[in-house]
């Protein structure tokens, strides 16, 4: 199974906050890409050494090449001590407390380390959904650039046990509290603890939940320069277990253009009951009408057509009418939409796809249920894929509590 190893882990060092007057939580910044450009502009503000510096780097004016500005950033501030790399290999248990969108209290832990990049269709690490045509050479090219692995990608482990070995504390390395979330890192540098973590990931296969775009960069680096970067064997990575009680999973919903709302009406009529359903609006009463909608969504097994004008027309599946397809509702989806001009792109949060609606960026929506851990683990047993955006891992991990430098100490 896939090698799981500890690395001599880049931190922000002790005092580097104080010095820009802030704390921590200044220094983070959440993945790459889910910011928006005012979400980068706003972190960049924030704080001096605020890591989207490095992770979404912007020109200047003597460095005109934003992944050269990256690399030298990332230089500096390890020779000044904004960074500081750990004195001996490490993982850091990483633990996150929140309540998720429909009211229930979680407590998510795993463990940052290395994991070892595999081939496609090797096995050891899974894919569990086709990924969307992205630009992919933005991290290749800013990891080419800075040597370093930036953002973990997101694993579950299938294998039992982890939870709970990370149980005992390690020794505190940091928190912030960001939007309700608790995130707590902590050290782990006992080698006789370190070597039964490793063991139990290692005893069967990681699911890969987010990040699909940063492992294949990681295959396609290791690939490339597989003679001259000692750590190119393996990617920064958070693996946790798979448990449902510890989990969010969201849905990703599908906004939906390219043909009219009554084209749309007319394709969904053939396999779906329609039936009325309610008017949602964004004023404060939006988030408990968005969560109400949802929790229909799941208990009584239905989709959701979703108009700009917030009204909601519920979707039951006829019956026969997607036999012999997998029971997920994006296959349901692609299967009623294919062969039309449908153009799907996707947007998670109700109330966030209203606003997406109403802000003139598609004709209509389809709400869709949360997919199930039990299916996700299922399709990547058998080596199959998942719609694109199947998915959606709640909350994000943080950038910045760990950086991993490509030189494989």
């Amino acid at each position: 199974m896939a090698t799981f190893a500890p690395f001599r882990a880049v931190r922000f060092g002790r005092d580097t906050a104080g010095s820009g007057g802030g704390d921590l939580g200044d220094l983070l910044a959440p993945p790459y890409d889910v910011l928006s450009d005012a979400d980068v502009a706003a972190l960049r503000a924030r704080h001096e050494h605020n890591i989207v510096h490095i992770d979404v780097p912007a020109p200047s004016a003597t460095t005109p090449d934003r992944y050269a500005v990256a690399a030298h950033l990332l230089d500096a501030w390890l020779r000044e001590g904004v960074l500081v790399r750990d004195d001996e290999p490490s993982f850091t248990i990483y633990r996150m407390q929140f309540v998720d969108e429909v009211g229930r209290a979680r407590d998510l832990v795993g463990v940052l380390g290395a994991l070892e990049v595999v081939d496609a269709g090797a096995g050891r690490v899974l894919p569990h959904e086709r990924t969307t045509p992205k630009a992919s050479t933005d991290r290749l090219d800013l990891t080419r650039a800075t040597r370093a692995n930036l953002s973990p990608v997101w694993g579950l482990s299938l294998a039992s046990g982890l939870t709970a070995e990370l149980a005992a504390p390690g020794a505190p390395l940091g928190e912030v509290t960001v939007d309700g979330v608790r995130h707590v890192v902590e050290g782990v540098t006992d080698p006789e603890r370190i070597a039964r973590i490793s063991a139990i990931i290692a005893a069967d296969d990681v699911l890969i939940a987010d990040g699909h775009h940063r492992y294949g960069i990681a295959r396609q680096l290791r690939d490339e320069v597989v003679q001259s970067w000692a750590g190119v064997g393996s990617t920064l990575a958070f693996v946790g277990e798979l448990v449902a009680d510890q989990l969010s999973i969201d849905a990703i919903h599908r906004l939906i253009s390219g043909i009219d709302l009554a084209e749309l009406r007319s394709r969904l009529e053939r396999d779906f009951v329609r039936t009325a359903g309610p008017r949602l609006t964004l004023d404060g009463a939006a988030g408990a009408a968005a969560a109400e909608v949802l929790a229909t969504l799941v208990d009584q097994a239905r989709l959701a057509l979703l108009t700009p004008d917030g009204e909601v027309t519920w979707l039951t599946a006829r019956d026969g009418a997607f036999d012999g397809i997998r029971a997920l509702d994006g296959a349901w989806l692609e299967h009623t939409l294919g062969g039309s001009a449908a153009v799907l792109d996707y947007q998670h949060g109700v109330a966030e796809t209203l606003a997406a609606l109403q802000a003139g960026r598609a004709a209509a929506a389809i709400l869709i249920r949360p997919t199930s851990l039990a299916e996700i683990e299922r399709t990547a047993r058998e080596g199959l894929l998942m719609p694109p955006k199947s998915t959606f891992f709640t909350p994000k991990l943080r950038t910045g509590f760990v950086v991993r430098l490509l030189d494989g100490q």
